[in-house]
């Protein structure tokens, strides 16, 4: 047996939430849903990602926990284009463009910390 899914959705817990909100949509563009200091969620193609505020009762599982092990990557067209628009946003990547058997990539982190690998396939 295996489950029956309607929709994939990441979600990003941070105590930070309008701070993540507003690099998202400068990135991303206009959350599809949003409840201020709550929840925003955006569609990207092949999933929704999901930001929250932990509630009261939750805030310590989250705030103890390490840099996040999950990594959000995204496919774009042009690599040197998301990097110029991460850097306009202030949160430039650290590192330098690497080259994979898949194609081009970079690493970049949201004002959370959390990595964000930019990923232009190989022609």
């Amino acid at each position: 047996m295996v489950l029956e899914l309607k929709h994939s959705l990441v979600t990003i817990a941070s105590n930070n939430l309008e701070t993540l909100v507003i690099f998202y949509t400068n990135l991303l563009g206009k959350p599809k849903s949003y409840v201020p200091n709550i929840y925003a969620e955006f569609d990207i193609p092949g999933i929704i990602l999901g930001i929250f505020k932990p509630k009261a009762a939750h805030e310590e599982e989250f705030k103890n926990a390490t840099q996040s092990k999950m990594s959000l990557c995204l496919e774009v067209n042009k690599l040197e284009d998301a990097i110029a628009h991460l850097t306009n946003l202030g949160y430039p990547p650290p590192g330098t463009i690497t080259t994979a058997s898949h194609g081009r990539e970079i690493y970049a982190y949201d004002p959370d910390g959390n990595r964000i690998i930019l990923h232009q396939a190989s022609k």
